[in-house]
């Protein structure tokens, strides 16, 4: 019995002493295991932290953030930037691109009291500055599409008044420098790009006509103006053609006069001198050969008096008719006898 008993004893003290062995070398990792589990969580927590407070601000938007509904700042710089978790704050985006808006067509009248149809279009953005911004977001409740409407609504208007301050022909017009479109836009710019901005934070880039045409009525009206405007310019054009004409006319007369008396006067003068030619040459061949002379002379009445339907009963022992009967020989008769001769 002592020797059993022992042995329980003595395994009793073994078991306990593999006991407090096996204890010792499990305490360490028992204590260790539970701050690690911490530290991890510690930085979970730490990182949800830092990815809830960073937000991303794109190209082309700006981001307000609010602070329990109202705008604290805005946020424009593109790139990662800081803000309170929520809902300690939170960020609403806002559109910072280049929009356009139409006004649509609309039947206004000009300064001389005709209708027209015209249609214009504005370029706009939101100011890239954090007071426009947030006048924006207080205007339209950051709704673009609202935005859009009321600005339609606001060009629609301007270019009603706005056109009063033109006639037809200053919009429409054959005559390329009599239209003044430019300076209508400009005026139009001019009157709703302040209001756009005092009211809505809006930038107003450009303002353009993008239709622009004509009621049938006004078109009656102004086909007959520009008839009667084609009719005027072309009863002047004649008039001052037939100016012209008339002149030129006249000019062609007088220089034509001034050359017909000029060549009266050389023909006068050649008729002259021809004449005191033919007297000296007469005279030299009278003073060379009498008889020759007188011949010659004879022929030459006979071939001035004398044509083919000419019929003539004359003596022919008179001059001019001796020389054909008598020939170059015959004497040349005395003065007295030649001019009883002569018929």
């Amino acid at each position: 019995m002592s020797l059993f008993h022992t042995h329980d004893h003595d395994n009793h003290h073994h078991h306990e002493g593999d006991d407090h062995a096996h204890t010792e070398d499990d305490a360490p990792p028992v204590r260790q295991f539970p701050r690690m589990r911490l530290g991890i969580a510690a930085v979970v927590v730490l990182f949800a932290i830092a990815a809830a407070s960073l937000v991303q601000v794109p190209s082309g938007e700006a981001l307000v953030v609010t602070r329990f509904g109202n705008p604290a700042r805005v946020l424009m710089k593109p790139g990662l930037a800081w803000r309170l978790p929520v809902p300690l704050e939170s960020v609403i985006p806002v559109d910072l691109r280049l929009r356009t808006t139409s006004s649509g067509l609309q039947d206004v009248g000009t300064r001389d009291g005709l209708r027209i149809i015209a249609q214009a279009y504005v370029a706009w953005q939101v100011q890239p500055d954090s007071p426009n911004v947030q006048r924006f977001l207080r205007a339209v409740q950051n709704q673009p599409d609202e935005a859009a409407r009321q600005i339609r609504a606001f060009i629609g208007s301007a270019l009603e008044t706005t056109t009063s301050a033109f006639e037809l022909s200053n919009l429409i017009n054959t005559d390329a420098g009599k239209v003044q479109i430019a300076a209508l836009e400009t005026r139009l710019r001019e009157q709703i790009s302040q209001q756009l901005q005092s009211t809505y934070g809006i930038s107003v880039l450009f303002v353009g006509i993008e239709r622009l045409t004509l009621p049938a009525v006004t078109l009656a009206a102004t086909v007959d103006r520009m008839r009667a405007e084609r009719e005027t310019i072309a009863a002047e054009r004649t008039a001052v053609g037939n100016r012209q004409a008339a002149e030129i006319r006249s000019a062609a007369e007088r220089d034509g006069r001034i050359v017909q008396a000029e060549a009266r006067v050389k023909a006068a003068d050649i008729e002259a001198q021809s004449r005191v030619q033919a007297a000296s040459i007469y005279g030299n061949a009278y003073a060379g050969s009498p008889q020759l002379y007188n011949m010659m002379r004879s022929l030459d009445t006979l071939s001035t008096i004398v044509t083919p339907d000419t019929k003539l009963i004359l003596r022919t022992d008179a001059a001019p008719f001796r020389a054909l009967v008598e020939g170059p020989g015959f004497s040349a008769p005395s003065k007295s006898s030649s001019q009883v001769g002569a018929p």
